[in-house]
């Protein structure tokens, strides 16, 4: 396992400080702001933690109140919303500063036999034939404002293997394209036996990408480059069948609508071998800087 993975298992690894109330911090970012994928994750963690064992996660919804402080702690308070004989619903907020910054809705269900389809995996390269965000990132180091934006985003994807299939955003500055994306991604070393685990690493992953489909489209690089302003708006996962985040998932990711300054992106995230585990949605803020 690398030091990276340890240190973001040791992020979601909350501190209980009273019963429904749990304590988290941050990690360094690549912005001077929490990362979203840190908060959902964190508080899928601290509601996961007062549920059954017998239940595991199937959906969550959420929103984004107001940007984090990474240098302040971050409170997670549960309500029990209801505990029924096969659901288990939960709400958190998080607050930092006396201040609401984060709101999630979390559905848990004991495992049953039902209907089964699904919608089948398009085609995708072999992960193993894809650069890693190591290669990858540093040729692009002269499209971004601030060189040192490469080295901080190396930095904070040291967890996971997350590999493009095509160029990212500010790869093709300029030259606008379908607005699909399709990335791989697993951590960097085993996990333990835990659902939940699983389930919050894939919720962390999840905002990474999810609105590069949106700056396609219109063949802009990303707040990085400076031709949008970006911030996570809201965002849902449905998690349909099991799946461990330590093995290589496709990200498959498309933005159907932009307008109004909003952005939104839709994605299903299958497993190697074709199963249909999670879908995401998510909706940003995406504007174009006034001069």
């Amino acid at each position: 396992m690398s030091s990276a993975l340890d240190s973001l298992l040791d992020l979601l690894d909350l501190e209980q400080i009273e019963r429904d109330i749990f304590r988290g911090t941050s990690r360094s970012a690549v912005v001077p702001r929490v990362f979203g994928g840190q908060v959902a994750a964190q508080a899928l963690v601290a509601a996961g933690r007062t549920v059954p064992a017998d239940r595991t996660a199937h959906s969550l919804h959420s929103y984004f109140l107001r940007m984090g402080d990474p240098g302040a702690p971050i409170v997670y308070s549960v309500d029990r919303i209801r505990d029924g004989r096969s659901f288990t619903t939960r709400r958190v907020v998080a607050v930092q500063h006396g201040q609401p910054i984060f709101h999630l809705s979390a559905s848990f269900q004991t495992h049953e036999e039902g209907l089964e389809h699904q919608a089948d995996m398009p085609p995708a390269p072999d992960p193993e034939t894809l650069p890693t965000a190591a290669q990858m990132l540093p040729r692009y180091v002269d499209r971004f404002s601030d060189p040192g934006v490469v080295d901080r985003l190396i930095e904070a994807r040291a967890a996971v293997d997350l590999r493009y299939v095509d160029a990212p955003p500010f790869g093709t500055v300029g030259e606008p394209r379908e607005p699909r994306s399709q990335v791989w991604f697993r951590t960097n070393g085993k996990l333990a036996d835990d659902p939940l685990l699983h389930v919050c690493m894939a919720t962390y992953v999840s905002d990474m990408t999810l609105l590069d489909s949106v700056l396609l489209a219109h063949g802009r690089g990303g707040w990085a480059v400076g031709d949008v302003v970006g911030a996570s708006l809201d965002h849902a996962m449905w998690f349909h069948r099991p799946f461990r985040a330590d093995e290589w998932l496709l990200y498959d990711q498309e933005s159907p609508s932009a307008s109004g300054g909003r952005g939104l992106g839709q994605a299903r995230i299958y497993t190697q071998d074709g199963r249909l585990a999670i879908s995401v949605i998510q909706e940003g803020v995406v504007r174009v800087p006034r001069d």
